[in-house]
């Protein structure tokens, strides 16, 4: 049976819709209004709790031993084990290693490993496998492609400290997704092995904004702005413009692709998005689920402390993880589903 969006979800939704979709939409597009919005964004990322049954390690490798040499930063969330079970029994039982890979979103000016804690634990309690969510550069100091560059950097250190590369899930959300599209496509070029698998939270999939231009009459988003995203998108690229090849995801060949997990939002401006790059990468040949939750907003999955929606989309992430990366189930999954558009 297909429910509408809970009573939350309608609520939130309309909060942000009144509230921090008119300040986003009209901020500038301009180095001080970006410090700006990330200082707000960072306060408000404290009201959001993550869950406590992981540890969050602070990771600074400013001189990495594999050949990529980029200094690795961000974040290692460890899950904390159950009592009496320590990482020898563990091993003893066979767990393969692996390890989610994770790029936050933020339109590649805002946010931080911090901001995205509440995905990234939820992700390490609910797979049982550490998760790396790495402090990559952002625009407009550091435009496209250094945040790809430091993505590479981040896999590599994962590679260089025995993680294979069957056991790693890339994820991320927003222009998080939109990296590690991109992540994905550079392995490749570079001849590193494929991850496990590829997990995209409302990717930001063309910053050239020419599809969620057409779709914004339509969407009912709560706070994002089609406009204010290709003005974002102009400091992304910097003076080169939209022609790096690794920015198009929807042209790019995706042969040999990982299985492919994608969930979007039905409210969303990016949702046309995503439909365009799930059939993109299914004519390829690459199998990819897409789930769009209906009534949903940018991200929800970021509220899964508090949106039965949100939490129900993490529980179906997990397993896509566990699935593609042979990891042993943690707990039986249960919920309601409200995923038709």
């Amino acid at each position: 049976m297909d429910d509408g969006p809970s009573v939350r979800s309608r609520a939130i939704s309309n909060a942000l819709r009144l509230g921090v979709r008119p300040f986003l939409h009209y901020l500038p597009g301009h180095a001080t209004s970006i410090r700006t919005a990330r200082s707000t964004v960072d306060a408000a990322s404290l009201l959001l709790r993550h869950s406590s049954n992981v540890q969050v390690e602070s990771l600074n490798d400013p001189h990495p031993e594999d050949e990529g040499g980029r200094p690795v930063r961000g974040e290692w969330i460890v899950p904390r084990p159950p009592a009496g079970d320590t990482p020898a029994k563990k091993r003893a039982e066979g767990s393969a290693p692996g390890a989610v890979l994770y790029l936050h979103g933020g339109g590649y000016v805002v946010c931080s490993p911090r901001t995205h804690r509440p995905i990234t634990s939820r992700l390490a309690v609910d797979t049982g496998l550490p998760v790396l969510a790495p402090r990559y550069r952002l625009a407009p100091e550091h435009p496209f492609p250094a945040p790809l560059e430091d993505a590479v950097a981040a896999y590599r250190w994962l590679l260089a400290r025995g993680v294979p590369a069957s056991g790693i899930v890339l994820a991320g959300d927003s222009a998080g997704g939109h990296l590690s599209a991109a992540l994905t496509g550079e392995l490749c070029r570079q001849g590193l092995p494929s991850p496990a698998g590829l997990m995209l939270f409302s990717p930001w999939v063309d910053l050239t904004c020419e599809l969620s231009m057409g779709a914004q009459s339509r969407a009912r988003d709560p706070y994002i702005s089609a406009a204010s995203a290709r003005r974002v998108a102009r400091l992304v690229v910097g003076p080169t413009g939209f022609e790096d090849p690794r920015l198009a995801l929807l042209t790019c060949a995706w042969t040999d692709m990982p299985p492919v997990l994608i969930q979007v939002g039905g409210a969303e401006v990016l949702r046309t998005e995503a439909e365009a790059f799930a059939e993109a990468l299914r004519r390829a040949g690459a199998t990819c689920d897409l789930q769009i939750w209906k009534g949903q907003m940018h991200v929800f999955q970021i509220l899964n402390r508090v949106l039965p929606e949100a939490s129900a989309a993490m529980r179906d992430a997990a397993h896509f993880v566990r699935t593609v990366t042979g990891t042993p189930a943690k707990r039986a999954r249960h919920g309601k589903r409200t995923r038709a558009a």
